[in-house]
């Protein structure tokens, strides 16, 4: 039963990322050649200055994205899991987010960020004529705008991780330490986040995976621009191979994509091993 499925995955999975690995060692254009070439393309990428800007844009999106929604996720799970009234309302707004596609988020961002159609040109309207909030179009911070759309789509999808994690903890520990005269504040930093280890591994695992290859969302909201200004590797890698007829350039950037998801993956899959066997 389960062959079809590996046979598939084997093909359309592992096949084309092989197949892309080879792409990356040959002198590709427009169509495919699959004469090698040796390391070239890759010496070639890290020549350019823009592939070191979009790998620096993803740095700096990807850091703030995680922390971000790591942060608000974890709060909002603590906050629905106070056993609130309406929990089952507020769960579906917190979730209704990650039910949009990242066009539909970046464009609908991309409106309300807009300094002469959204927030600026309504908080203008209500009197404050100095208000500003042009990050959109500032090649400084249009990389934040990146960030708070990311957040706004994930957040509630790491909260319902968390959310999880903390319904599976054992009330019975929690109930000990009120007994033992514990505030709720240090129960939660004490006892129960500790425990949810596994929980921080997958979510950190997941957003790291969204961050690296996010690609619609920068192209919904800011198309990479102003400028480079967010340019990440996924838009590097399609503008190379599909816009500027360097299939074998826009191959290898994609292997080192992949070889940073690989760089985030084995570390903290070695970690968590390595902590369930102490656990054991």
């Amino acid at each position: 039963m389960l062959a079809p499925t590996i046979a598939a995955s084997l093909v359309f999975v592992y096949g084309f990322i092989a197949l892309t690995g080879w792409l990356s060692l040959t002198e590709s254009r427009m169509m495919p050649n699959y004469e090698y070439a040796g390391f070239a393309k890759y010496a070639e990428l890290f020549e350019l200055d823009r592939w070191w800007v979009a790998a620096t844009n993803l740095g700096i999106f990807g850091g703030l994205f995680i922390a971000f929604c790591l942060a608000a996720g974890l709060l909002m799970a603590i906050f629905l899991d106070q056993k609130i009234r309406a929990e089952g309302a507020l769960r579906a707004i917190y979730l209704y987010p990650m039910a949009l596609s990242f066009i539909v988020t970046g464009a609908a961002w991309k409106w309300i960020l807009n300094p002469s159609l959204g927030m600026e040109n309504l908080v203008r309207g209500w009197g404050f004529e100095n208000f500003t909030f042009d990050w959109l179009v500032d090649p400084d911070m249009a990389i934040y705008t990146v960030v708070i759309a990311g957040m706004w789509q994930s957040s509630g999808f790491v909260m319902a991780l968390f959310l999880a994690g903390l319904r599976g903890v054992d009330d019975s520990i929690i109930k000990a330490a009120q007994v033992d005269g514990a505030s709720l504040p240090v129960i939660y930093r004490r006892i129960v986040i500790p425990s949810l280890r596994p929980v921080f591994f997958s979510v950190l695992l997941i957003l790291a995976h969204i961050a690296i290859k996010s690609f619609d969302l920068v192209m919904a909201l800011t198309a990479g621009g102003p400028g480079t200004a967010t340019t990440v590797p996924a838009v590097f890698m399609y503008q190379y191979s599909f816009s500027r007829g360097q299939l074998a350039l826009g191959a290898a950037s994609s292997m080192m994509m992949l070889a940073t998801v690989l760089a985030v993956l084995v570390p903290m899959m070695y970690l968590e091993t390595k902590g369930a066997r102490h656990g054991r």
